[in-house]
């Protein structure tokens, strides 16, 4: 079975067994729902932990979630740095020239006359848009906005994008 990210745990909150989410999904509303099963991948272990969230919500940076059976802060203690992934089978459909997460990520990125400039190795969120952050092919990072202007063609199947190079995007 195919797992794919949603998020890190990256601290306890609080004593009533809520945990910090760094959420990496642009599904927040439909991953962090009360009810909702949840897999949690400990660094020391192979098999996941299959969580069901008892609470989810905004605070700061971060999604606060806790979880059933787990009711205060020494039940998880030991999730942090934990992955929280779903199954494949938790993907929901997604309309055209929408992505997931993972699809994106890996995906070799090169300008409008065919030059690489790297690999998508990140994707974070900013207020406005998207921002990847690429392994440039000099091995240092470069960031791209994730808007129309810049984003010409994405071909998820042969691992490609295609991107305009606006005059001081490229460090």
């Amino acid at each position: 079975m195919e797992w794919y990210n949603v998020g890190k745990i990256v601290n306890t909150h609080g004593i009533r067994g809520e945990v910090r989410v760094i959420s990496q999904t642009d599904f927040p509303e439909e991953r962090y729902v009360v009810g909702e099963q949840i897999a949690l991948f400990k660094k020391d272990s192979k098999k996941p932990l299959r969580l069901t969230i008892a609470t989810a919500r905004p605070h700061k940076n971060f999604i606060l979630l806790s979880f059933e059976g787990y009711p205060n802060i020494n039940d998880v203690e030991e999730f942090r740095d934990g992955i929280l992934k779903v199954s494949e089978k938790q993907l929901s459909e997604l309309e055209e020239d929408e992505y997931y997460y993972h699809e994106i990520i890996g995906c070799n990125v090169f300008d409008e006359e065919g030059n690489e400039i790297g690999q998508v190795k990140e994707i974070f969120e900013t207020g406005a848009n998207d921002v990847w952050t690429l392994k440039g092919v000099n091995g240092k990072d470069q960031h791209i906005p994730v808007i129309d202007d810049v984003i010409k063609e994405i071909d998820i199947d042969g691992k490609k994008i295609i991107i305009h190079v606006m005059d001081g995007l490229l460090s």
